[in-house]
């Protein structure tokens, strides 16, 4: 299974008995939009809820901090999800939330997880079938480890704006990245991370919400200065759209990229941290 699958495809695969169909999809709160809710009213057939919402460490003080490995493990299998899964992930969100479920489920330990190309907007438009209520499957086994060179902590990320050895790319708007806007949590300050690149995520995506080529999607990061050679840590506000930038880089066959999870939720919170307004210049 390709890491990218297209609507076509997964309409001529549902029913496999090793497909499992996931909705992945996450809101920011300031849309006033229910994932849970939208999901029960219509999803394509077969898949199950993910709820990333609440697939966090509650324990954690940052918001939507990655969830402990047992945590994980017991809600995929719950929902059915297990190990010899082809897993399609997809999402209705502005934010592109199928990348973050992408991430998790690789860093606990799947092995065969794709994203639906153009999301469940795609797969309305081309008039596909739904279902409502919720798809309950058998619980399966998924034998979860985790990964933590997927991961950087604040510490690691303040020990890199003096070494410069990964390069920093802030999926953020330009406006919250030079700190031109306001960030749109009164406690958070405004800037970016001394020496970090942006890459707005949706210039990653074509005007019907499908991935850019693989050629454009250099040229995307290219444009941006990112160095396609040298190790990449990934950020945002929250740890959801660095994940898009991470899946791009995947397409890319990139693998020496990780995720700030914490990201400029944590960073900005912390009056100790380093931060810089304007923008970066690419080299």
């Amino acid at each position: 299974m390709d890491d990218l699958v297209t609507t076509e495809w997964l309409a001529n695969e549902i029913g496999a008995c090793d497909l499992r169909i996931v909705d992945a999809s996450w809101h920011l709160p300031d849309t006033r939009r229910n994932a849970a809710a939208e999901y029960a009213a219509g999803h394509i057939p077969g898949a199950v809820f993910m709820d990333l919402a609440n697939l966090v460490d509650s324990d954690a003080a940052i918001e939507n901090t990655v969830p402990p490995a047992a945590k994980f493990a017991s809600r995929v299998q719950k929902l059915g999800l297990g190990d010899g899964s082809r897993i399609v992930l997809y999402d209705d969100s502005a934010v592109k939330s199928a990348a973050r479920a992408w991430f998790l489920l690789q860093m606990f330990g799947a092995r065969d997880v794709a994203i639906l190309d153009g999301g469940l907007a795609k797969w309305r438009a081309e008039g596909r079938a739904l279902d409502s209520g919720e798809t309950v499957l058998r619980p399966r086994h998924f034998t979860v480890w985790q990964d933590d060179r997927s991961l950087r902590s604040k510490t690691q990320v303040l020990a890199n704006v003096t070494s410069g050895r990964e390069q920093l790319v802030d999926a953020r708007s330009a406006g919250r990245f030079s700190g031109s806007e306001a960030d749109p949590r009164p406690h958070i300050a405004s800037g970016h991370i001394p020496g970090s690149l942006n890459l707005h995520y949706p210039k990653l995506f074509n005007v019907d919400g499908t991935f850019k080529d693989i050629s454009d999607l250099r040229a995307a990061f290219a444009a941006a200065g990112v160095d396609l050679t040298q190790p990449v840590v990934t950020t945002c506000g929250s740890g959801v759209t660095a994940c898009v930038l991470s899946f791009g880089l995947h397409l890319l066959g990139k693998h020496d990229v990780a995720l700030y999870d914490g990201s400029w939720t944590e960073w900005g919170a912390d009056p100790t941290t380093p931060k810089r307004s304007g923008t970066t210049v690419p080299a």
